[in-house]
């Protein structure tokens, strides 16, 4: 099996399509952890036995196929060299853990990228699945799925008190993190971002950077979701997340609509002054390129670009990053080399549009 045609492209399937809201919310995601009552957690374990759980897992994710989610193939971390594991970071496909740290790991992904589960990262299984805006409900249904398929084969390491056990305690319970991956541009002018993220961290919800925990947030997108899973369903857990992204959109968009109304020509030039460095810069780097294509989809959520996709605007935010620049040059770069590499990437991808103002 080769990763190839999960690499070849930055943006997978369920970038270039719209769901619910997805003017701001870019995606919707549940992840599920569960481990194998018979090994220890991943940290501990021996090469051996972590070998075994490998194999064990794999093994189980053959019976995808027989379901209708789709077609499968899967990969060891040891056949993956440094530069493709980071691709698939880039395309949130596997988390950092996976690529820098897990012994004997691997990843299980569908054709459409929609679904990706990985083997011996910080728990023995992880199920994720992403679907395009606000489908929480639609990407736990398709999760609950796959994860039955695991639980008719395996015995997962349970407590009928507490429930499922992972190496995390946060997630200890449900197993489950819901998150939804937001472009919040008008909030972060108005300055309303953090009375709003301090008061969803009050009711047990997180903000994270585009890349999770651990990352910062940068192009104005960030990742919400929610931190404990015990002692709530899973149920309890999505509609207080819906619920919440709800109400943020909903401020988003009369942030929009207010600067709009009393700074109409100031956001039009900025915006378009955005557009033009992407347009024809030769250098950029990976944090203005983030800010100015936040720019140019506001722009687009507007109607002040026209003749942009928002998909485009997705696949540029995987395209511009170090893995993929190194990727579509061929060679490894230093900074100022993926600088000018990344604007070339963004005037090329620009003007094969051919957009009109």
């Amino acid at each position: 099996m080769s990763v190839h045609r999960f690499i070849e492209q930055a943006a997978s399937d369920w970038m270039k399509g719209e769901g619910p809201n997805s003017d701001i919310v870019i995606s919707s995601r549940i992840r599920i952890a569960r481990n194998l009552h018979e090994y220890v957690f991943p940290i501990r374990a021996t090469h051996e036995k972590s070998n075994m759980v490998l194999r064990e897992l794999l093994q189980a994710a053959r019976e995808l196929d027989t379901h209708d989610f789709g077609n499968f193939e899967w990969f060891t971390m040891r056949e993956l060299n440094e530069l493709e594991k980071q691709l698939l970071v880039e395309k949130h496909l596997i988390s950092q853990q996976l690529a820098n740290h897990s012994r004997n790991g691997g990843v299980v992904l569908s054709d459409n990228e929609s679904i990706s589960i990985m083997i011996n990262e910080e728990d023995h299984l992880r199920i994720q699945c992403m679907l395009p805006g606000l489908q929480l409900l639609e990407a736990w249904d398709l999760a609950g799925q796959i994860d039955d398929v695991f639980e008719s084969q395996l015995d997962y390491a349970y407590d009928e008190k507490i429930g499922y056990l992972t190496s995390c305690t946060t997630n200890v319970g449900t197993g489950i993190r819901a998150s939804v991956m937001l472009h919040l541009p008008a909030l972060v002018i108005t300055e309303q971002l953090n009375p709003i993220f301090f008061a969803i961290n009050q009711i047990g919800l997180a903000v994270r950077g585009m890349y999770g925990e651990g990352s910062e947030p940068f192009g104005n997108i960030f990742q919400i979701s929610n931190q404990i899973t015990l002692g709530k369903s899973e149920e309890e857990i999505i509609h207080t997340l819906n619920g919440v992204v709800n109400e943020i959109v909903e401020q988003e968009r009369m942030a929009r609509k207010r600067l709009l109304a009393e700074s109409g020509i100031r956001m039009i030039n900025h915006i378009s002054r955005s557009f033009g460095i992407l347009s024809f810069a030769t250098m950029i780097d990976s944090k203005e390129a983030a800010q100015r294509i936040s720019d140019v989809r506001l722009g687009v959520d507007l109607d002040i670009i026209r003749g942009v996709s928002t998909s485009t605007l997705n696949e540029l935010m995987v395209m511009t990053q170090p893995a993929f620049i190194q990727q579509f040059a061929g060679k490894e770069m230093n900074t100022e080399d993926r600088d000018v590499y990344r604007a070339k990437i963004i005037r090329e991808s620009l003007a094969s549009r051919n957009l009109e103002k």
